[in-house]
């Protein structure tokens, strides 16, 4: 297995090269990935090999959230503060370029343990991703991502089960 390492988004990466086959994930990463981090309205980290530190391979944006108390399920709400929305983390976009099968996995395993090491820090009861379509739903659900019953298309995390991971 090849040598990875996912770090934040630098000037030093190629983002030209990278396609993942979803022109609106790649025009993110080529034009408005770096203006999100500026801004702070998302932070962006890349997958590249050790090998090719440039080449970006992957990548995924974390930002913060809320889930309305009254969409999560029953069972979850009875461990949760009555608060009307709950804290989260969003993983706002995740892809991998065409080229690396396979990598989706370690970009989400990244993206999972970077929030629970933040969580310690800044409260977050659940990471959330938007699902888009049926083979993300299918990948998301692997780690245990379970669909908003009014939101299908929207799936969350228990912090407490990714802590577990």
């Amino acid at each position: 297995m090849k040598d990875y390492v996912c770090e934040p988004l630098g000037n030093h990466h190629d983002r030209t090269q990278f396609d993942c086959g979803v022109s609106v994930l790649n025009d993110y990463l080529a034009k408005y990935a770096k203006q999100d981090v500026k801004r702070k309205a998302s932070a962006v980290f890349v997958l590249v090999e050790r090998a090719q530190p440039k080449r970006v391979i992957g990548f995924y944006t974390l930002c913060a959230t809320s889930i309305a108390l009254a969409e999560l399920p029953e069972v979850l709400t009875r461990k949760l503060p009555r608060y009307p929305e709950i804290p989260a983390i969003l993983v706002g976009r995740l892809a991998r370029d065409v080229n690396h099968p396979g990598v989706g996995a370690l970009l989400l395993s990244d993206a999972i343990t970077r929030c629970v090491r933040v969580a310690s820090e800044i409260a977050a009861s659940l990471i959330v991703v938007d699902s888009k379509g049926e083979a993300a739903t299918r990948f998301y659900e692997k780690f245990g991502f379970i669909s908003l019953p009014n939101l299908s298309d929207r799936m969350f995390l228990p912090m407490q089960t990714a802590e577990k991971l």
